[in-house]
């Protein structure tokens, strides 16, 4: 299993977004079921210099955690760690053996990480799904507040089509094995790939797949945490803020006097009855 990462050095060694050579690979094959060539040209052109920029354009924050991963990633190779369940070294094992090797070790440096589970019921224009990834929760900057970063294993392989064009398979081949960024920075990248793909489908006259719609594959990167983890003070108020103002209204309609009588509190209250 070999993983890609975004080399920091790859933006300062000036990448290039060569523009001449698009209608030399897939033109051809789609001018049949596409519009102007010269439109679907600069399509492609403008979506892949869109998905570079956000690629490319990175904080302090997301190249140190892009930097912790790296190298966790290449501890595991080296020492061939061990996994919980599949039998297998975790870092050719399953995902789950590896999202929660990286976890557990990102935990272990200091970082507030854990493992995030998405899960949808069906909708009108999509169906039901799951899905995991990996979240670090960063407070060393107060002005920021609390920054989510994403770590996502299998990031390229989230968009690729069997069926996709040479314009789109070129522009997915851009995208790093695995991802590590804001949040933001995600739903970015899942609008601009999802409107490739639309793009793909319609000029192959294809309807696209339920689970290749922008709101699908946003709700992926929609998860809680698995289980509890220990929060920083910080990240501790905003938990829990969040939870008094959702906490349920009581009144007498309500109120279940019976239980409350139940508590140690309440043992010498005078129950009434209501007429």
């Amino acid at each position: 299993m070999i993983f890609e990462f975004i080399e920091e050095n790859e933006l300062s060694s000036g990448t290039s977004f060569s523009s001449g050579d698009s209608s030399e690979n897939g033109d051809l094959e789609e001018d049949e079921n596409s519009g102007d060539p010269e439109e679907d040209r600069l399509f492609w052109e403008s979506q892949e210099q869109l998905l570079m920029e956000n690629l490319y354009r990175t904080s302090s924050t997301e190249s140190k955690f892009r930097l912790a991963t790296k190298e966790i990633m290449k501890e595991m190779k080296s020492a061939a760690v061990g996994c919980c369940n599949c039998g297998v070294t975790a870092f050719d094992g399953c995902r789950r053996c590896l999202q929660t090797e990286i976890s557990d070790r990102l935990q272990q440096a200091g970082y507030n990480c854990g493992i995030c589970k998405a899960k949808w019921n069906n909708l009108k224009q999509i169906p039901s799904g799951e899905h995991s990834y990996i979240e670090v929760l960063d407070t060393s900057n107060s002005k920021k507040g609390v920054v989510s970063v994403i770590i996502e294993l299998n990031f390229r392989a989230e968009f690729e089509m069997a069926k996709g064009s040479q314009n789109y398979n070129r522009l997915i081949s851009r995208l790093p094995e695995i991802y590590v960024g804001k949040a933001e920075r995600l739903q970015s990248l899942i609008k601009i790939l999802c409107l490739a793909s639309k793009k793909c489908m319609k000029d192959q006259k294809m309807h696209i797949a339920p689970w290749r719609k922008l709101k699908y594959m946003q709700a992926k990167w929609h998860g809680v945490r698995e289980a509890k983890m220990v929060l920083s003070p910080d990240i501790l108020s905003v938990v829990e803020r969040s939870n008094r103002l959702s906490r349920r209204m009581v009144s007498l309609l309500t109120f279940d006097m019976v239980e409350s009588l139940k508590t140690p509190s309440n043992l010498h209250s005078m129950a009434i009855q209501v007429l």
